[in-house]
Formats: C-alpha cells, structure tokens, sequence
C-alpha cells in the first residue's frame, strides 16, 4: 500500500565526494576525502574508518592514513547540482531545494500519469544516475519530515517507501537522534531519563516533554514523535541568506590575517548574490572562539545593494569592533552571512549612470571568474596569503 500524498525526499550521496569518484574513475571504491584542513565530505569508504563532515583533516588522516585527499571543486559541484536540480523538475513542477544536494518532491499528482511514488522514485533515482553519473537516495512519506527519516534509513543509494498504514510502526523504534532538532545535547537530556527511541518519546505527554526540554522543543518532538508534520513542498521559496564560513584551526591568527580570509569570504558570497540576481541589507559576522561559544555581529545599509566593496567594508567594520574579545578568546571560525535579502531591482541606482560605477566592476570581476577560473583575478592584499577552504552555509 502506498502513501496517499506522497512525497519524496531525494539526496545525493556523499555528495561531493560522489562527484569526485564520478570524475575521477582512479578514485572509486578508495576512501577520499574533500578538504584538506577541514573534512568537507568523504566517500563512503572514507565514513567506514569513523571521517565525517566537519572533522579536522589531521584527525580524519589518523584514522585513515590510506585516504585520498582532494581539494574541493565547488564549481563543478554546483553544476552537477544544477544538473540533478533538472532531473527533478522533469519529475514534478513541485519542488522544494533545501541545500545544493537535496530536495523534497511532491509527486501527489502524478500516480494517474506516471504511476506509484516508488515507480516514480525508482525512475529519478535511474535518471540522475544515467543524465548525472551520481548516486541519489530516496525517501517516500506521506510527511517531509519522515520522508527524510526515510533516506536517512535507506542510505546509501537506496529507496524506502514508508506505508500510510506503518508510519509509526517504522518510526517509533527508530533512536531519538532521527528526529529533528534532536542533537548532542537533547539526546544526552533523554538518554539520561532512559529515552532512546522514537517511541519513548511518544509515549511522554506534551507536558513531560515541556518540562524536559523547554516549550518550544518539547512541543516540536512530541509533534515529530507522532509523526505530524502539516508543512507542504514550498515551490519557489528564496532563501533568506547567503553565507560562507571557514574553520581556522587553533593557531593564532594576526589581525591581518583575519582580514585576508574576511576579504575571500566577502568576495564569494557577493559574487553568490549577483548570480542570484540578489541584493542585501544586512552582514552578519560569525565567530566561533577557542571555548567553543559562539558569537554574531550585524551592521545594516542604508540601501539593498550587491556591491562588494560597500559589503567588505561593513564587514570590516564588525570585525575591527570584535578584535578585542577575538584577541582575550583566541577565534577558531570566521564566517559572513548576508540577509534581508531582495530582489536586485531594489537596488539603489547611483550617478552618474556609466561604467565607472562599482557595480560595473563587480559585473566585469564576475565575467572573469566565470571564464577563467574563481582563482584568475584576485586581490593584491591576498598575494602571498592562504585564504583557507570557505565553505557555503546552507541556506535558512
């Protein structure tokens, strides 16, 4: 029996490191590795030794001395996005992206014209497989949410299909770490209270959960607990920022040195916003310290703008204020984000209206990078520097 209103939760496999084996045929069935300095993602052969995303490159080598390193492509990471992006557009105008490799589906309307959602899901995954070379996992639920406890279960490069007649009979032996919003700290809280599995969870009432985990979590569990998720697939929803961060290690860092990797930063995520045909009122500088806090600084604009220089200074600006606390704490991530985000048509026009204006050169550096390679223009003050590995925050 399959779901009434199915949904489909679709995500690629170790994604960049999928598109490294696919490009590299030396490379498949060996454990690999993205990033040097910081774990970006690693096959699955490279998961088997205990790597995961986000570990530090000398631990992740410790464990697999074997492992093969290679430096992240982001471009060619995002045209196999886009590529698969493609393929589920074939499948269902309904389709709601939620990072560069994954993305619900509702396929309710299709089962007269196509047929079953796992006919339906059976047939994407073999298109991305054909069209893109990569390997894609998907779930099938009659709600997002346990459609991507789903592909969770079933990686990797599997299909489950969830019955409307056995959710909770898949869900509840599941353990409390599947459901969402359930990290470290919230599964150590249950786990001391001898909850481990979905199930216990939903045999607490909505009051006990409260009281264990605060209003909010513990109504956003006991909802999930039971398997209530009203959100539909959202068509055409922009995200509300555009990020990227880079981890920096534990040595200590010169002001100048900050100033490098900020410059970097900036230049990336602006140039993501005109290809987005975006434009920003707001930069948020994130720190993460050597005590593992975290910390956010905003300044706002007068106007929206996607002007590069405009931005870095105002990330500047945020930075100088911070060098006192960064330099008491010691800082171990630099990250921007930009937000309230609007079309680019909010831009505020300036004069003269010629080519000497910043947005021309910024348009014209874009040209550049688009031809000849990210690296082929770059800064003077980033001469001589390494400004690390940036990695894109996922979108809010």
């Amino acid at each position: 029996m399959f779901v009434s209103t199915p949904i489909l939760h679709a995500d690629l496999d170790a994604f960049y490191a999928s598109v490294e084996q696919r490009d590299d045929p030396t490379l498949r069935g060996r454990p690999v590795i993205v990033g040097g300095g910081v774990v970006l993602a690693a096959s699955y052969e490279a998961k088997a030794f205990g790597i995961r995303t986000a570990m530090g490159g000398a631990k992740a080598r410790r464990l697999c001395p074997h492992a093969i390193v290679v430096p992240p492509r982001m471009s060619a990471y995002s045209v196999a996005s886009k590529a698969v992006f493609e393929v589920f557009r074939d499948t269902t105008p309904l389709v709601e992206g939620i990072s560069i490799d994954e993305a619900f589906l509702d396929v309710g309307g299709l089962h007269k014209i196509v047929g079953a959602p796992e006919l339906i899901a059976r047939r994407l995954r073999a298109q991305v497989l054909a069209e893109v070379g990569l390997p894609i996992t998907v779930g099938v639920a009659r709600t997002k949410f346990l459609a991507k406890v789903a592909s969770g279960v079933a990686k990797p490069d599997g299909l489950l299909v969830v019955p409307a007649d056995g959710e909770l009979e898949f869900l509840h032996p599941l353990p409390v770490e599947r459901l969402w919003g359930v990290g470290k700290v919230t599964a150590a809280k249950l786990h001391n209270l001898g909850i481990r599995t979905v199930g216990e969870v939903a045999a607490l009432g909505e009051t006990d959960l409260v009281l264990i985990l605060g209003k909010a979590a513990g109504r956003h569990l006991h909802a999930l607990a039971h398997n209530r998720d009203p959100r539909p697939v959202q068509v055409g929803r922009r995200r509300r920022s555009i990020g990227s961060q880079r981890a920096l290690g534990r040595r200590e860092r010169t002001p100048e040195d900050l100033d490098v990797i900020l410059a970097s930063l900036i230049d990336g995520v602006t140039r993501r916003l005109r290809d987005a045909h975006r434009a920003c009122r707001t930069v948020v500088l994130r720190l993460r310290f050597a005590d593992f806090t975290r910390a956010t600084r905003s300044h706002t604009v007068i106007h929206p703008t996607s002007d590069t220089a405009l931005l870095l200074s105002a990330a500047r600006q945020l930075l100088t204020a911070a060098l006192p606390e960064i330099a008491e704490r010691g800082i171990t991530l630099l990250g921007v984000s930009l937000t309230n985000l609007g079309n680019e048509d909010t831009i505020q026009l300036m004069l003269p209206f010629d080519d000497h204006t910043p947005g021309a050169l910024d348009a014209t550096l874009d040209r550049l990078k688009d031809r000849f390679g990210s690296s082929s223009v770059t800064r003077a003050a980033l001469l001589g520097h390494d400004p690390g590995i940036s990695v894109p925050l996922l979108p809010d």
